[in-house]
Protein backbone atom coordinates (compact mmCIF):
# COMPACT_ATOMS: atom_id res chain seq x y z
CA UNK A 1 0.00 0.00 0.00
CA UNK A 2 2.82 2.09 0.04
CA UNK A 3 2.68 2.89 -3.71
CA UNK A 4 2.13 6.14 -5.15
CA UNK A 5 -0.46 4.98 -8.12
CA UNK A 6 -2.69 2.75 -5.07
CA UNK A 7 -3.07 5.55 -2.89
CA UNK A 8 -3.83 7.82 -5.24
CA UNK A 9 -6.85 5.44 -7.13
CA UNK A 10 -8.19 4.63 -3.27
CA UNK A 11 -8.20 8.43 -2.58
CA UNK A 12 -10.27 9.56 -6.13
CA UNK A 13 -12.08 6.71 -5.54
CA UNK A 14 -13.10 7.63 -1.79
CA UNK A 15 -13.74 11.30 -2.69
CA UNK A 16 -15.89 10.14 -5.93
CA UNK A 17 -17.60 7.49 -3.50
CA UNK A 18 -18.20 10.29 -0.60
CA UNK A 19 -19.64 12.92 -3.15
CA UNK A 20 -22.37 10.14 -4.46
CA UNK A 21 -22.81 9.01 -1.08
CA UNK A 22 -24.20 12.45 0.18
CA UNK A 23 -26.16 12.96 -2.59
CA UNK A 24 -27.95 9.69 -1.54
CA UNK A 25 -27.95 10.90 1.87
CA UNK A 26 -29.89 13.93 1.05
CA UNK A 27 -32.32 12.75 -1.21
CA UNK A 28 -33.41 10.09 1.66
CA UNK A 29 -33.82 12.90 4.09
CA UNK A 30 -35.96 14.55 1.40
CA UNK A 31 -38.20 12.25 0.59
CA UNK A 32 -38.74 10.50 4.61
CA UNK A 33 -39.52 14.44 5.59
CA UNK A 34 -42.87 13.92 3.52
CA UNK A 35 -44.16 11.12 5.21
CA UNK A 36 -43.49 9.23 8.32
CA UNK A 37 -41.15 6.22 7.61
CA UNK A 38 -42.84 3.54 6.17
CA UNK A 39 -46.46 4.87 5.65
CA UNK A 40 -47.58 6.81 2.73
CA UNK A 41 -51.07 8.02 1.72
CA UNK A 42 -52.74 6.51 -1.55
CA UNK A 43 -55.56 8.95 -2.86
CA UNK A 44 -56.91 6.78 -5.21
CA UNK A 45 -57.42 3.68 -2.71
CA UNK A 46 -57.75 5.45 0.96
CA UNK A 47 -55.56 3.40 2.38
CA UNK A 48 -51.92 3.60 3.48
CA UNK A 49 -49.41 2.12 1.20
CA UNK A 50 -46.32 -0.16 3.73
CA UNK A 51 -42.75 -0.25 2.31
CA UNK A 52 -43.34 -2.90 0.18
CA UNK A 53 -45.31 -0.72 -2.10
CA UNK A 54 -43.93 2.16 -4.64
CA UNK A 55 -41.58 3.85 -2.07
CA UNK A 56 -39.75 0.96 -1.18
CA UNK A 57 -39.32 0.48 -5.06
CA UNK A 58 -38.01 3.60 -5.12
CA UNK A 59 -35.92 3.43 -2.26
CA UNK A 60 -34.16 -0.06 -3.67
CA UNK A 61 -33.85 2.00 -6.77
CA UNK A 62 -31.87 4.69 -5.19
CA UNK A 63 -29.70 1.56 -3.56
CA UNK A 64 -29.00 0.00 -6.32
CA UNK A 65 -27.50 2.87 -8.21
CA UNK A 66 -25.54 3.40 -5.40
CA UNK A 67 -24.10 0.32 -5.10
CA UNK A 68 -23.64 0.74 -9.15
CA UNK A 69 -21.88 4.08 -8.79
CA UNK A 70 -19.65 2.97 -5.81
CA UNK A 71 -18.70 0.00 -8.51
CA UNK A 72 -18.54 2.91 -10.87
CA UNK A 73 -16.63 5.14 -8.87
CA UNK A 74 -13.88 2.77 -7.90
CA UNK A 75 -13.30 1.94 -11.36
CA UNK A 76 -13.27 5.08 -12.82
CA UNK A 77 -10.99 6.20 -9.39
CA UNK A 78 -8.71 3.32 -9.96
CA UNK A 79 -7.63 3.86 -14.09
CA UNK A 80 -7.26 7.60 -13.18
CA UNK A 81 -5.09 7.13 -10.02
CA UNK A 82 -3.03 5.08 -12.34
CA UNK A 83 -2.53 7.75 -15.07
CA UNK A 84 -2.52 10.21 -12.43
CA UNK A 85 0.42 8.60 -10.65
CA UNK A 86 2.34 7.61 -13.46
CA UNK A 87 2.38 11.24 -14.53
CA UNK A 88 3.39 12.70 -11.30
CA UNK A 89 5.70 9.74 -10.42
CA UNK A 90 7.99 9.62 -13.57
CA UNK A 91 10.27 12.67 -12.67
CA UNK A 92 10.74 10.98 -9.18
CA UNK A 93 11.37 7.42 -10.34
CA UNK A 94 13.74 9.36 -12.86
CA UNK A 95 15.57 11.38 -9.97
CA UNK A 96 15.46 8.47 -7.94
CA UNK A 97 17.53 6.27 -10.67
CA UNK A 98 20.03 8.78 -11.14
CA UNK A 99 20.50 9.24 -7.92
CA UNK A 100 21.09 5.72 -6.81
CA UNK A 101 23.50 5.68 -10.02
CA UNK A 102 25.03 8.41 -8.66
CA UNK A 103 25.66 6.88 -5.42
CA UNK A 104 27.27 3.94 -7.00
CA UNK A 105 29.91 6.27 -9.02
CA UNK A 106 28.66 7.05 -11.72
CA UNK A 107 28.68 10.67 -11.57
CA UNK A 108 27.85 11.50 -15.15
CA UNK A 109 24.32 11.00 -14.81
CA UNK A 110 22.24 13.51 -15.60
CA UNK A 111 18.00 13.65 -15.38
CA UNK A 112 15.80 15.04 -18.21
CA UNK A 113 13.79 17.59 -16.29
CA UNK A 114 10.12 17.29 -17.35
CA UNK A 115 7.03 17.13 -15.16
CA UNK A 116 5.74 20.17 -13.47
CA UNK A 117 7.70 23.21 -12.81
CA UNK A 118 8.65 22.26 -9.65
CA UNK A 119 9.87 18.96 -10.53
CA UNK A 120 11.96 21.25 -13.64
CA UNK A 121 13.56 23.13 -10.82
CA UNK A 122 14.56 19.80 -8.90
CA UNK A 123 15.71 17.95 -11.75
CA UNK A 124 18.16 20.98 -12.62
CA UNK A 125 19.12 21.22 -9.24
CA UNK A 126 19.98 17.62 -9.40
CA UNK A 127 22.31 17.79 -12.50
CA UNK A 128 24.01 20.99 -10.77
CA UNK A 129 24.69 18.73 -7.91
CA UNK A 130 26.02 16.10 -10.06
CA UNK A 131 28.30 18.19 -12.08
CA UNK A 132 29.49 19.61 -8.79
CA UNK A 133 30.72 16.40 -7.77
CA UNK A 134 31.99 15.22 -11.16
CA UNK A 135 33.77 18.06 -11.28
CA UNK A 136 35.26 17.84 -7.61
CA UNK A 137 35.96 13.96 -8.57
CA UNK A 138 37.80 15.55 -11.19
CA UNK A 139 39.85 17.83 -9.30
CA UNK A 140 40.75 15.47 -6.59
CA UNK A 141 41.90 12.89 -8.89
CA UNK A 142 43.99 15.49 -10.67
CA UNK A 143 45.19 16.61 -7.15
CA UNK A 144 46.47 13.28 -6.38
CA UNK A 145 48.24 12.36 -9.58
CA UNK A 146 49.93 15.70 -9.15
CA UNK A 147 50.90 15.30 -5.24
CA UNK A 148 52.50 11.93 -6.33
CA UNK A 149 53.77 13.50 -9.48
CA UNK A 150 55.58 16.33 -7.27
CA UNK A 151 56.56 14.02 -4.66
CA UNK A 152 57.67 11.13 -6.68
CA UNK A 153 60.67 13.25 -8.29
CA UNK A 154 62.40 14.40 -4.50
CA UNK A 155 61.87 11.08 -3.41
CA UNK A 156 63.41 9.21 -6.31
CA UNK A 157 66.75 11.75 -6.32
CA UNK A 158 67.01 11.01 -2.55
CA UNK A 159 66.45 7.00 -2.56
CA UNK A 160 69.12 7.10 -5.63
CA UNK A 161 72.02 8.75 -3.92
CA UNK A 162 71.38 7.21 -0.57
CA UNK A 163 71.70 3.44 -2.84
CA UNK A 164 74.66 4.69 -4.31
CA UNK A 165 75.93 5.37 -1.30
CA UNK A 166 75.28 2.68 -0.12
CA UNK A 167 76.78 0.44 -2.41
CA UNK A 168 79.81 2.53 -1.67
CA UNK A 169 79.26 3.50 -5.59
CA UNK A 170 80.56 6.69 -4.53
CA UNK A 171 81.01 8.66 -1.19
CA UNK A 172 78.73 11.48 0.33
CA UNK A 173 80.74 14.26 -0.06
CA UNK A 174 79.77 17.61 0.85
CA UNK A 175 78.40 18.55 -2.87
CA UNK A 176 75.86 15.52 -2.54
CA UNK A 177 74.99 15.89 1.15
CA UNK A 178 73.93 19.28 -0.07
CA UNK A 179 72.22 18.05 -3.09
CA UNK A 180 70.56 15.61 -0.73
CA UNK A 181 69.62 18.80 1.78
CA UNK A 182 68.13 21.00 -1.03
CA UNK A 183 65.50 17.58 -2.23
CA UNK A 184 64.44 17.49 1.73
CA UNK A 185 64.05 20.75 1.90
CA UNK A 186 61.71 20.56 -1.53
CA UNK A 187 59.70 17.89 -0.08
CA UNK A 188 59.35 19.87 3.43
CA UNK A 189 58.07 23.15 1.54
CA UNK A 190 55.99 20.73 -0.85
CA UNK A 191 53.95 19.15 2.40
CA UNK A 192 53.79 23.11 4.49
CA UNK A 193 52.36 23.95 1.38
CA UNK A 194 49.72 21.46 0.66
CA UNK A 195 48.75 22.15 4.50
CA UNK A 196 48.31 25.79 4.31
CA UNK A 197 46.74 25.52 1.31
CA UNK A 198 44.21 22.83 2.49
CA UNK A 199 43.31 25.01 5.37
CA UNK A 200 42.96 27.97 3.62
CA UNK A 201 40.35 26.19 1.09
CA UNK A 202 38.11 24.85 4.08
CA UNK A 203 38.34 28.03 6.05
CA UNK A 204 40.57 26.77 8.58
CA UNK A 205 43.27 28.71 8.26
CA UNK A 206 44.11 30.60 11.67
CA UNK A 207 44.55 34.38 10.85
CA UNK A 208 45.35 37.31 13.32
CA UNK A 209 44.35 40.02 12.08
CA UNK A 210 45.37 43.50 13.41
CA UNK A 211 45.79 47.12 11.71
CA UNK A 212 48.14 47.08 8.90
CA UNK A 213 50.06 49.64 7.06
CA UNK A 214 50.43 48.14 3.95
CA UNK A 215 52.90 50.71 2.92
CA UNK A 216 55.55 50.07 5.41
CA UNK A 217 54.93 46.02 4.37
CA UNK A 218 55.30 46.45 1.17
CA UNK A 219 58.92 48.01 1.29
CA UNK A 220 59.67 45.57 4.11
CA UNK A 221 58.63 43.02 1.20
CA UNK A 222 60.57 44.51 -1.79
CA UNK A 223 64.11 44.84 0.72
CA UNK A 224 63.87 41.16 1.13
CA UNK A 225 63.49 40.04 -2.15
CA UNK A 226 66.12 42.60 -3.32
CA UNK A 227 69.15 40.45 -2.88
CA UNK A 228 67.75 38.12 -5.25
CA UNK A 229 66.28 40.68 -8.01
CA UNK A 230 70.50 41.97 -8.18
CA UNK A 231 71.36 38.86 -8.59
CA UNK A 232 68.96 38.28 -11.67
CA UNK A 233 69.49 41.74 -12.51
CA UNK A 234 65.92 42.64 -12.13
CA UNK A 235 64.99 46.07 -11.33
CA UNK A 236 62.07 46.71 -8.67
CA UNK A 237 60.38 49.72 -8.25
CA UNK A 238 58.17 51.07 -5.74
CA UNK A 239 54.95 53.03 -7.15
CA UNK A 240 53.05 53.23 -4.11
CA UNK A 241 50.38 56.02 -2.74
CA UNK A 242 49.37 56.53 0.58
CA UNK A 243 47.29 54.04 1.43
CA UNK A 244 44.79 53.50 4.48
CA UNK A 245 45.42 51.11 7.14
CA UNK A 246 43.62 47.31 6.42
CA UNK A 247 42.58 45.25 9.37
CA UNK A 248 44.78 42.02 7.81
CA UNK A 249 47.32 39.11 9.12
CA UNK A 250 50.66 40.52 8.40
CA UNK A 251 52.56 37.26 8.18
CA UNK A 252 49.78 35.66 5.66
CA UNK A 253 50.05 39.41 3.76
CA UNK A 254 53.63 39.04 3.84
CA UNK A 255 53.52 35.44 2.02
CA UNK A 256 51.04 37.15 -0.66
CA UNK A 257 53.58 39.70 -1.61
CA UNK A 258 56.65 37.59 -1.39
CA UNK A 259 54.65 34.91 -3.51
CA UNK A 260 53.96 37.02 -6.38
CA UNK A 261 57.37 38.94 -6.23
CA UNK A 262 59.08 35.51 -6.40
CA UNK A 263 56.45 34.55 -9.43
CA UNK A 264 57.36 37.75 -11.18
CA UNK A 265 61.00 37.03 -10.51
CA UNK A 266 61.18 33.77 -12.09
CA UNK A 267 59.10 34.96 -15.14
CA UNK A 268 61.46 38.06 -15.65
CA UNK A 269 64.85 37.82 -17.94
CA UNK A 270 67.53 39.55 -16.69
CA UNK A 271 67.41 43.43 -17.51
CA UNK A 272 63.53 43.66 -17.09
CA UNK A 273 61.78 45.55 -14.76
CA UNK A 274 59.00 44.42 -11.68
CA UNK A 275 57.07 47.22 -10.00
CA UNK A 276 54.57 47.19 -6.94
CA UNK A 277 51.69 49.69 -6.52
CA UNK A 278 49.05 50.56 -4.18
CA UNK A 279 46.19 52.52 -4.79
CA UNK A 280 42.72 53.03 -3.14
CA UNK A 281 39.39 52.92 -4.53
CA UNK A 282 36.00 53.34 -3.14
CA UNK A 283 36.27 50.58 0.09
CA UNK A 284 38.72 49.02 -1.57
CA UNK A 285 42.42 48.44 -1.58
CA UNK A 286 44.15 47.59 -4.74
CA UNK A 287 48.33 45.89 -4.65
CA UNK A 288 49.32 45.59 -8.25
CA UNK A 289 52.85 43.22 -8.93
CA UNK A 290 53.80 44.38 -12.74
CA UNK A 291 56.65 42.21 -14.33
CA UNK A 292 57.89 42.96 -17.80
CA UNK A 293 58.43 38.92 -18.37
CA UNK A 294 56.92 36.28 -20.57
CA UNK A 295 53.58 37.25 -19.99
CA UNK A 296 50.46 34.90 -19.87
CA UNK A 297 48.20 33.47 -22.80
CA UNK A 298 44.14 33.92 -22.11
CA UNK A 299 43.42 30.35 -21.50
CA UNK A 300 46.54 30.55 -19.04
CA UNK A 301 45.26 33.45 -17.15
CA UNK A 302 42.02 30.97 -16.15
CA UNK A 303 44.06 28.31 -15.21
CA UNK A 304 47.03 30.42 -13.25
CA UNK A 305 46.05 29.92 -9.90
CA UNK A 306 45.61 26.34 -10.16
CA UNK A 307 47.41 23.79 -8.03
CA UNK A 308 50.45 22.84 -9.36
CA UNK A 309 49.88 24.63 -12.79
CA UNK A 310 52.98 25.98 -14.63
CA UNK A 311 52.96 28.02 -17.65
CA UNK A 312 56.08 26.12 -18.95
CA UNK A 313 55.98 22.73 -18.80
CA UNK A 314 59.70 22.08 -19.60
CA UNK A 315 60.74 24.02 -16.59
CA UNK A 316 62.52 21.83 -13.81
CA UNK A 317 60.62 21.90 -10.85
CA UNK A 318 64.03 23.59 -8.64
CA UNK A 319 63.58 26.51 -10.48
CA UNK A 320 59.70 26.33 -11.22
CA UNK A 321 58.75 26.08 -7.62
CA UNK A 322 56.35 24.01 -6.24
CA UNK A 323 53.10 25.36 -8.38
CA UNK A 324 51.46 26.47 -5.30
CA UNK A 325 52.40 29.77 -4.76
CA UNK A 326 50.09 31.20 -6.72
CA UNK A 327 46.91 29.28 -5.59
CA UNK A 328 48.36 29.80 -1.94
CA UNK A 329 48.15 33.37 -3.00
CA UNK A 330 44.19 32.65 -4.11
CA UNK A 331 43.34 30.85 -0.94
CA UNK A 332 44.49 33.64 1.92
CA UNK A 333 43.59 36.77 -0.12
CA UNK A 334 39.81 35.09 -0.02
CA UNK A 335 40.05 34.26 3.23
CA UNK A 336 40.31 37.86 4.08
CA UNK A 337 37.69 38.55 1.92
CA UNK A 338 39.44 40.03 -0.77
CA UNK A 339 39.90 38.86 -4.71
CA UNK A 340 43.16 38.56 -7.06
CA UNK A 341 43.16 38.99 -10.48
CA UNK A 342 45.54 38.37 -13.36
CA UNK A 343 45.96 40.53 -16.35
CA UNK A 344 48.22 40.31 -19.32
CA UNK A 345 48.87 41.65 -22.91
CA UNK A 346 50.10 38.14 -24.13
CA UNK A 347 52.86 36.73 -24.57
CA UNK A 348 56.50 39.03 -24.15
CA UNK A 349 53.86 41.55 -22.68
CA UNK A 350 54.53 41.29 -18.78
CA UNK A 351 51.83 40.31 -16.40
CA UNK A 352 49.80 42.01 -13.58
CA UNK A 353 48.82 40.38 -10.25
CA UNK A 354 46.29 42.59 -8.59
CA UNK A 355 45.22 41.96 -4.67
CA UNK A 356 41.98 43.42 -3.54
CA UNK A 357 41.56 43.96 -0.13
CA UNK A 358 38.76 45.78 1.63
CA UNK A 359 39.77 48.81 3.39
CA UNK A 360 39.59 48.89 7.59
Amino acid sequence: MNRLWVRLSLMIAGVLFLVFFMQFLSIMTSSDLGQPPGITENPGAGRPLDDGGPMAAGRAEIARRLVNFMILSIAVGLGAGIVIARIVSAPINDLALAAHRVGQGELGVRVKPHGSQEMVELADSFNKMAADLQHAEVLRNNLMADVSHELRTPLTVLEGNLRAALDRVYALDEAEIANLYGQTRHLIRLVSDLRELALAENHQLPLERQPTDLNALVVETLQAIEPLAAEKGVQLTDQMASLPEVTVDVIRIRQVLFNLLSNALRHTPAGGQISVSGTREGGEVHLAVRDTGEGLEPDQLAAVFDRFYRTDRSRSRDTGGTGLGLAIVKAIVEAHGGRVEAHSEGRGQGSTFTVVLPAA
